[in-house]
């Protein structure tokens, strides 16, 4: 009896074992595959490195020699590296025409700012980083002089170019003329002037002036709110934009803003809103008075509907480089866009507000009334002020009474004592007599 209860429950040991192993087993394989899972998810999703392409060049002129470290993305613009200055580095001592008597020493004056080069570029990115030289006017002036003394400097710096972590690519006397022509690339480069766009990206703008460019980042310009819920899909990254300089065509883009289609009111301004009649004068601040204080339309004498608008398209017909030469001093992103602020003010006010010739006169631009500012400010702390509780005046710490007695006393106490104080010092003659 003892032993087939002992059987009985030994049988049930292991199968109670292989149920733990096989519950760990499958726990076990859970995890691994929740850990891949994440794991996976996080690296497929981490930002991918950017691919920088480097290339030194260094500029070996009549009196000193530069070394330039660039950069560019490896995936190129119009088969053109996007290319950027990343570091410079002046290299100590004359320039390479200048060793002409110890040719040896040419190539290691270049040691130290080969080693800041490769400080910069990743180490794994030296050997296919390009190194060149070019040697210019004191150069070119050694090589008519000496051409034995030229060639042996450049056989040293090439030497120390070749022992560089770089992939050299030559070290020669560029000419005049390349000279010349490099610089005219840089130049043109580095004024964006060799920008290219397609005609689905090129977009001419009447309100910008004519000979106005700029480029605009197609995910930019989508961050704004306002259009931000029209987004699409472009074949293009960005917006290259021309002005036309029209004025017209810039109003008549404006006013396709105002929806003035439907009105549920008696009248309306735009988009549904209640207009009220127009009644008594108006005060322009602001935006408002900015734009036309720039447009000189803020005189002290009103001008018609008639003048301002001249005003306004006269400026928008004008020559962007003419308006920018003659208004130097203020940031170009303000300068380029009064022309559009100006149309767009005078169709908010006549096409959506309902202005005319008639009552045009009674809106006032304003910048300040008295020496204030026009502006909410002022108006919000008034309204603070108003909810802040009014509290007693102050009040000096003794009442009116206790002052003037407090004061007749201290004015008896300082004539007693200077009374006595003379009268010590300066005994009268009957005292001293009784004194004797």
């Amino acid at each position: 009896m003892h032993s087939a209860l002992l059987l009985s429950v030994t049988g049930t040991k292991p199968k109670m074992s292989a149920t733990r192993k096989i519950l760990l087993i499958l726990g076990f394989l859970s995890a691994l595959a929740a850990i891949a899972l994440i794991t996976v998810a996080v690296t497929q999703n981490q930002p991918l490195p950017k691919n920088i392409k480097y290339g030194i060049v260094l500029d070996a002129g009549s009196s000193h020699t530069n070394l330039y470290v660039y950069e560019w993305p490896a995936e190129k613009e119009n088969d053109t590296g996007v290319v950027q200055q990343v570091e410079v580095c002046k290299v100590e001592g004359p320039g390479i025409s200048g060793y002409s008597q110890s040719t040896e020493k040419a190539g290691p004056s270049l040691l130290q700012c080969l080693r800041q080069a490769e400080e910069v570029i990743p180490l794994k990115q030296h050997q296919e980083t390009p190194v060149y030289l070019g040697a210019t006017a004191g150069m070119r002036l050694l090589r008519l002089e000496n051409k034995d003394a030229a060639d042996e400097v450049l056989s040293s710096v090439e030497k120390t170019l070749r022992s560089a972590p770089f992939n050299f690519q030559g070290a020669r006397i560029i000419s005049g003329q390349e000279e010349g022509a490099y610089g005219w690339i840089t130049i043109n480069y580095l004024l964006g002037n060799f920008k290219q766009s397609t005609e689905n990206s090129r977009l001419f703008d009447p309100c910008f002036h004519q000979g106005y460019q700029r480029t605009i980042s197609i995910s930019d310009f989508f961050k704004n709110p306002c259009i931000s819920v029209e987004k699409k899909q472009f074949p293009f990254s960005q917006l290259y934009i021309e002005g036309e300089g029209n004025y017209e065509k810039c109003r008549t883009n404006i006013q396709n803003l105002f929806n003035k289609t439907s009105c549920p009111y008696s009248s309306c301004s735009f988009n549904g809103i209640y207009l009220p009649p127009l009644q008594g004068d108006f005060g322009a601040f602001s935006a408002f008075y900015f734009v036309m204080n720039f447009l000189n339309l803020t005189s002290e004498v009103p001008f018609t509907l008639d003048q301002v608008a001249s005003a306004i398209q006269r400026f928008c017909a004008r020559p962007w480089n003419e308006v920018k030469l003659q208004y130097h001093q203020i940031k170009e992103k303000y300068l380029s866009e009064y022309c559009f602020s100006g149309a767009y003010i005078l169709s908010l006010l006549k096409n959506g507000y309902g202005f005319t010739t008639e009552n045009w006169q009674r809106i006032h631009f304003l910048g300040k009334i008295g020496s204030s500012d026009a502006g909410w400010t002022l108006g919000y702390m008034l309204n603070l002020t108003n909810m802040i509780p009014a509290e007693e005046p102050p009040a000096p710490p003794l009442s009116y009474g206790s002052y003037v007695g407090l004061m007749v006393l201290c004015s008896l106490v300082l004539v007693s004592v200077i009374l006595l104080a003379w009268l010590l010092f300066h005994k009268p003659k009957c005292l001293q007599k009784g004194i004797v």
